[in-house]
């Protein structure tokens, strides 16, 4: 029976390990930090009622090589669409001025910068370049794979020369990936 439970617990160990976090801030917190060492911003923009967003952090966020390839190359910015933080940007303060404490949980009124990022649904994930300015969203649930396409796809710039839906298709269907299952 000890040898089980030392087993078990010696194998929880190692996976606690290998496991890592990504390293969210606020969307103020990243703006700041690119005036120290510029970096582009990965944004998951969600709801709290929002089912694939929780499968994104169950399931994508929390996989080592996503959080490991996030943490390293971007601002990592986890902003509640519907929330009411006060987000300063590009010298304009938006806020969530309906919001309702009451249904903190439930759909609640969507926060003006998600309505100036044109979000209208969740889970949507935006890019930032290393000025602050936005690239390009990414909608719906993805699994590490798939999102790791999109993480080079913007880390390396290639949204400059590649422009149409039939070049991004070729882009992902030559894609090396270098994530585990």
């Amino acid at each position: 029976m000890h040898k089980i439970t030392f087993v078990f617990l010696f194998v929880l160990g190692l996976s606690n390990l290998t496991a890592q976090e990504i390293q969210w801030m606020s969307l103020n917190e990243a703006l700041e930090a690119q005036k120290r060492e510029p970096k582009k911003i990965f944004m998951d923009a969600y709801a709290n009622w929002c089912g694939p967003c929780k499968l994104l952090d169950e399931h994508t966020f929390s996989h080592k090589d996503v959080a490991a390839f996030i943490n390293e190359h971007y601002y990592p910015v986890k902003f509640n669409a519907e929330g009411n933080e006060v987000v300063v940007y590009q010298g304009k303060e938006f806020s969530n001025p309906r919001f309702d404490p009451e249904r903190v949980n439930g759909r609640n009124s969507q926060h003006e910068f998600a309505q100036a990022l044109g979000i209208n649904s969740y889970p949507t994930m935006i890019f930032f370049n290393e000025e602050g300015a936005p690239l390009g969203p990414v909608y719906g649930y993805q699994e590490p794979r798939d999102l790791e396409v999109y993480l080079t796809f913007f880390l390396e710039d290639k949204y400059e020369e590649i422009t149409s839906a039939k070049d991004f298709w070729k882009y992902q269907r030559k894609f090396k990936h270098s994530f585990g299952k």
